[in-house]
């Protein structure tokens, strides 16, 4: 299934000189890495029961996915990967995806069940992954609703409320057909791949 992941590295190419100027002044990428969940917790919090600027939705989700792709430059390209990296990476990932997720719960034509299912799903996503790499050690990226294309999504939609649109209640339940199957493209390819 084709995903927005496959642009990956064109997009770190164009994000290694920042990479390579953060390591020269020290910036780690734990550093990286907390501190985007962090910004991640605090929009996702704001957006579902403060200020509900929408446009910083879209605009945080390209920020982020710029700031993972150089956490890892970091990691790889300046011999900072650690275990503890590794596992903040993956745990980071989870909740930040969560937080970021949770504010559609709160939108009058959406059912929160729905949205809560569709956050556990993102979770279980990744999830495959990491069991996927562990097993074979590849990991898999696969779509069609993977990190990246969820977020691709995530930022239409939060530039479509900003423009005082309200998205179509179908919507939700399309993106947990979705997750379902890239969590079933995930576990065949990895089932299938000889460790």
């Amino acid at each position: 299934m084709p995903s927005v992941y496959a642009l990956k590295p064109k997009f770190q190419a164009l994000l290694r000189p920042i990479a390579n100027r953060l390591a020269a002044i020290g910036v780690t990428a734990n550093q990286v890495t907390v501190v985007t969940c962090l910004i991640s917790i605090a929009l996702g919090l704001d957006l579902a029961y403060g200020t509900r600027q929408w446009w910083m939705l879209p605009v945080w989700l390209f920020l982020r996915m710029a700031a993972n792709a150089i956490d890892g430059m970091l990691a790889r390209e300046h011999n900072q990967a650690t275990r503890l990296g590794a596992l903040l990476n993956e745990l980071t990932d989870v909740l930040a995806d969560a937080a970021l997720l949770l504010p559609f719960a709160y939108l009058p034509n959406w059912n929160p069940a729905v949205v809560g299912t569709v956050i556990v799903l993102a979770g279980l996503t990744e999830m495959t992954s990491t069991v996927g790499q562990t097993l074979t050690a590849i990991r898999r990226n696969d779509g069609p609703m993977g990190k990246s294309d969820r977020a691709l999504l995530q930022g239409i939609l939060g530039t479509w409320l900003a423009l005082g649109r309200q998205p179509s209640e179908w919507l939700a339940p399309v993106m947990l057909i979705l997750l379902i199957a890239t969590i079933y493209n995930r576990a065949r390819r990895i089932l299938s791949t000889n460790p």
